[in-house]
């Protein structure tokens, strides 16, 4: 059998990678409308006109850091809602989900937090709309299976846990460094620990919902 080839990468492709890598950084630093095609340069120890070689411009640098975070973060979301798991191992496998793209994207995250509310008005930014409201329904939709399969509190506000979980998760990005001590699978359990005990069902009270269904059974 021969073997499959796998695709070189070019090193074009390669310094294409790195000047994102850059830009992403001066982004999540300096703020979108701050940011320069000349600062963005300057980082990347080039000249202005050399960076159009690669890109024609910086809102086409930005669609790209957000368009490739949000394509990966979406492909483990998507395997994730696909294992049909229980809610509580769903809500664990997103929220572990979650700090693996900032470990990945921490800048992007960075420049997602910071800059959505005004990109969006944009048309070629409207896909962070779409990715919203995607990233809703898959976060609502698991906390509302666990209330009404009593793994989480019956008297649980979804949305306002919804939000919690969100920011708390993404604000991440602010202090999180890759190689830093923790690896995100750690810090996601960590994480995991302190909500989750604040939002699953005590065991008294499982207990006694048990017993309700025994006797209305």
């Amino acid at each position: 059998m021969p073997t499959k080839k796998k695709p070189q990468v070019t090193a074009a492709a390669v310094r294409r990678g790195e000047l994102l890598n850059t830009a992403a950084e001066v982004f999540a630093e300096h703020g979108y409308n701050a940011t320069t095609v000349r600062r963005i340069a300057d980082h990347a120890g080039m000249l202005a006109g050399s960076l159009y070689y690669h890109f024609d411009s910086k809102e086409s640098m930005l669609e790209e850091i957000l368009r490739t975070f949000l394509d990966e973060l979406w492909g483990g979301y998507d395997t994730v809602l696909a294992a049909e798991l229980g809610p509580r191992e769903t809500l664990e496998a997103l929220v572990t989900e979650s700090f693996r793209e900032i470990d990945r994207h921490r800048a992007a995250v960075a420049i997602y937090q910071k800059e959505s509310r005004q990109l969006v008005v944009q048309d070629r930014f409207a896909f962070l709309a779409e990715s919203q409201r995607r990233f809703e329904r898959a976060w609502l939709s698991t906390l509302e299976r666990g209330v009404a399969e009593h793994v989480f509190r019956s008297d649980l506000d979804v949305r306002l846990t919804y939000r919690f979980v969100r920011d708390t998760v993404w604000v991440a990005a602010s202090w999180y460094r890759p190689g830093g001590q923790h690896s995100p699978e750690e810090i996601a359990r960590q994480y995991l620990s302190m909500v989750l005990d604040g939002i699953a069902v005590r065991a008294t009270q499982h207990e006694e919902h048990s017993e309700k269904s025994e006797h209305s059974g």
